[in-house]
């Protein structure tokens, strides 16, 4: 043996003693997991769905197909020149949640679909209706109609489930057939940027393509997460996988069940995480809450005089610790709730009531959007050497060329200089400054005060307000590092 590897093999074993020494020290691995399977595989199915694929998309060929002729009937089977729309098949995963033939699985797998089929493990296939679908979350539920009662299974409790826990997930990976995998829970409360919901369990059993939509059990065979997504750079398992949890899923899927859609609470807000730089700039302690980046006109925040800049820290007796949280809170609350809000304004915290509303169109998040990089600048500029950039005022010619609002005003980002803050904290060309330390800037003039202002008082972080591809956003600049 080689010294490398006894120096290796000396701490597994001393991991190994501490284990048979104190039991209590890990919990340890299911003998087997065959009982398990056995348990819970009938109630979970395939799903294929049937989705028509929009005429045209295909090449058009340099030369006439005959009418009639065998090429053209082979053309018209891949979308030749004849454009014929045709359809493809989908393959995802679900689960039997009740007896009656009520099946849960992924929107994705089902969405946009002409046909849906569900075949249990025994072979048996059924044509489904979808009763519901919540695109918020991903998720769907579906009803098929049989004869005898179905296999089910029972939701769990996701919440009790600790980093480590073991678990089994159960699927239809590449469309193969019902298949079992194990592993752990690696992590819990992960955002992926999936949607405003995400609080997804990280899980290393395998998931692949096709399990979208199955189930992942704990020990006692109940379910504590629905497989949806995987951070792969091939397409393949590499032991991250993510399950929206149970108690996330399941009053959403009741909803569904009773009502047919997912009703939810509104505040009218658009909301961004408190970075350390925003958190110093506003006089928080620490990083926390939801940031106000826009009120929604007309909507409960705006009755309830709630302003850019205010930060949710608190809603309905709980702490909103963090932005993600908020979404979440306000979801779960009842339309025409009156609630207690607690924000930090001005350096200091207040209270406010405001009465939720039902979520409307206007509630869905805007994501931010890119800003075209232009050819060049019109009209006046000047440099910033305090936040090292180029700004100019927002003249009629630079809101075509950066495709900026009529409405919106203030001072546009025309240049970038490598190495300066506003280049290090993310600042972008087309960007539209607002405000400054929540001053309105309507010049180059302005911004370079403020900021030289900020520097030179060592206040540490300067708090712009920007216009970005029409959302507005509030950014942090440390202007100690200038």
């Amino acid at each position: 043996m080689s010294l490398i590897s006894t120096r290796i093999a000396a701490p597994v074993a001393l991991v190994f003693a501490l284990f048979a020494a104190n039991p209590a020290f890990a919990a340890p691995a299911p003998e087997s997991f065959a009982p398990l399977a056995e348990k819970v595989t009938p109630a979970v199915v395939n799903i294929s769905s049937t989705h028509k694929m929009a005429a045209g998309g295909a090449p058009e060929l340099p030369f006439e197909v005959p009418e009639g002729s065998p090429f053209e009937e082979f053309l018209r089977q891949f979308g030749g020149p004849n454009r014929m729309p045709r359809e493809v098949m989908g393959l995802g995963s679900g689960f039997i949640i009740d007896p009656s033939g009520y099946v849960v699985t992924n929107n994705h797998v089902v969405d946009d679909a002409t046909g849906i089929k569900v075949t249990l493990p025994d072979g048996k296939q059924y044509d489904a209706e979808v009763v519901g679908t919540d695109p918020q979350t991903d998720l769907a539920l579906l009803k098929i109609e049989a004869k005898a009662s179905l296999p089910s299974v029972e939701w769990g409790d996701s919440d009790a489930l600790k980093v480590g826990d073991w678990v089994m997930a159960v699927g239809n990976p590449f469309g193969l057939g019902g298949s079992v995998t194990a592993g752990i829970i690696s992590a819990r409360s992960r955002d992926i940027h999936a949607g405003p919901f995400d609080d997804f369990l990280q899980v290393d059993a395998s998931i692949n393509q096709g399990n979208s939509g199955g189930p992942t059990f704990d020990t006692n065979g109940r379910v504590i997460g629905i497989n949806t997504a995987i951070a792969s750079p091939t397409g393949g398992s590499v032991g991250i996988g993510f399950a929206i949890p149970s108690n996330l899923a399941k009053p959403i899927i009741q909803q569904l069940k009773e009502k047919g859609r997912v009703e939810r609470g509104w505040l009218g807000v658009q909301v961004q995480a408190v970075t350390p730089e925003l958190a110093s700039a506003l006089g928080l302690d620490e990083p926390k809450g939801a940031l106000v980046s826009d009120v929604i006109p007309d909507s409960p925040a705006q009755k309830a005089k709630l302003r850019q800049g205010d930060v949710i820290v608190g809603f309905d007796g709980r702490d909103v610790k963090e932005m993600r949280d908020l979404p979440r809170i306000v979801a779960e609350t009842p339309a025409d709730k009156a609630v207690e809000l607690r924000i930090w304004r001005g350096g200091r915290e207040e209270t406010q009531r405001v009465t939720i509303a039902k979520q409307d169109q206007r509630a869905q998040q805007m994501a931010l959007g890119e800003t075209p990089e232009g050819p060049g600048t019109a009209g006046p500029t000047a440099s910033s050497e305090t936040l090292g950039a180029t700004l100019a005022p927002l003249t009629a010619d630079l809101k075509q060329q950066y495709q900026i609002s009529g409405e919106v005003s203030g001072v546009v980002v025309t240049g970038i200089e490598s190495g300066g803050i506003a280049a290090e904290q993310g600042l972008r060309e087309g960007d539209v400054i607002v405000s400054v330390n929540q001053e309105q800037v309507d010049s180059p003039e302005d911004v370079e005060k403020l900021a030289k202002a900020a520097k030179d008082q060592k206040k540490g972080a300067l708090l712009l307000l920007l216009n970005r591809g029409g959302n507005q956003l509030f950014v942090g600049l440390d202007v100690g590092q200038a």
